[in-house]
């Protein structure tokens, strides 16, 4: 097999190891590839392994050998699935293997927003505690979590396991689900409608998927339905929140704060609307929930699985 790796670098900048991928066949490697690249590169490919290489019907029809689009993320936008369909190209993703890294990076943006730890440690490092006449100083309102109410939209993997860290901080969970979770429920967690999760919850947070209908879910008209003064959080992906809503509700108060490890065209451009509330209750970390050493070495694992299940004809994981 001919194998071709377009985008390296982002799942393994060099602390992990492509050599498994040897193996299968060869292997070229390649850090980036921007589209105009594609076709040349993969043009002899049997096998492309990416993740954010975006492959339409025509860079499908530029590499006519491909058999199959090893992803090496678990979201599957990038693909022309019909395309692939019809060109009998089969693609695979790698599901579930950042769920309690996406958890903990959810916990940190809201930790943040309730402490900020990390504008005070600034203060610390720079010499203000040093000048203080108290033992003790704070620089933002701190806000306790236990006993508010934390609504979870998406009650997928990583959304069971935001609830279940959310009941040991205390919170009381709601979770809206597009289907029915009555296992998910107990003593301090119920599903109810999503309007009722906006109205009632002190925090929101999103793990759900990007959609035709997510698309926007957070948008003026939800932010008008939450709580004033409630945090947003989104680890899933950008285009499920309005960022102009979100920014301006930042701006006039409505929302107490956001959280968010996405946005909606990544990298961030610099005229994004929520920079214009850099000075409010924002905290945004640059698409890193998933990209921790543990979750993307089980990526990698997951890929090479995903090969091996292919050329054994057995295929695994497969979106298409």
């Amino acid at each position: 097999m001919n194998i071709v790796v377009l985008d390296a670098y982002v799942n393994n900048p060099g602390d992990l190891s492509w050599e498994p991928l040897k193996q299968f066949g060869t292997v070229t490697l390649y850090d980036r590839t921007s589209a105009d690249k594609v076709a040349t590169r993969a043009a002899d490919a049997d096998i492309a392994v990416t993740n954010k290489v975006a492959w339409d019907a025509a860079a499908l029809d530029a590499c006519p050998n491909l058999k199959l689009i090893a992803l090496t993320s678990t979201g599957f936008n990038v693909v022309d699935l019909e395309a692939a369909r019809k060109r009998g190209v089969t693609v695979c993703n790698v599901p579930a293997y950042s769920t309690p890294d996406v958890a903990q990076m959810t916990f940190a943006l809201l930790l943040e927003l309730c402490l900020h730890v990390g504008d005070h440690s600034h203060d610390v490092l720079a010499g203000t505690w040093v000048r203080s006449v108290d033992f003790s100083y704070w620089s933002h309102p701190l806000i306790e979590i236990a006993g508010k109410t934390i609504g979870i939209v998406g009650m997928g993997s990583i959304g069971q396991a935001v609830a279940c860290i959310a009941n040991a901080f205390g919170l009381e969970v709601l979770f809206n689900n597009r289907s029915a979770k009555p296992a998910c429920e107990n003593e301090h967690c119920k599903q109810v409608d999503f309007d009722t999760l906006l109205a009632d919850s002190d925090i929101v947070t999103l793990h759900a998927p990007a959609t035709p209908e997510t698309n926007g879910l957070i948008d003026t008209r939800a932010i008008e339905k939450m709580k004033d003064g409630a945090m947003l959080l989104n680890t899933a992906r950008g285009t499920l929140v309005d960022e102009r809503a979100v920014a301006d509700a930042l701006l006039s108060g409505k929302l107490g704060g956001f959280g968010a490890d996405v946005v909606a065209v990544e990298p961030m451009r610099a005229d994004n609307p929520l920079l214009e509330a850099k000075d409010k209750n924002l905290v945004i970390t640059p698409h890193i929930a998933w990209a921790t050493h543990e979750a993307r070495a089980r990526l990698l694992d997951t890929v090479f699985a995903n090969i091996r299940a292919f050329i054994e004809k057995h295929p695994q994981n497969v979106v298409s």
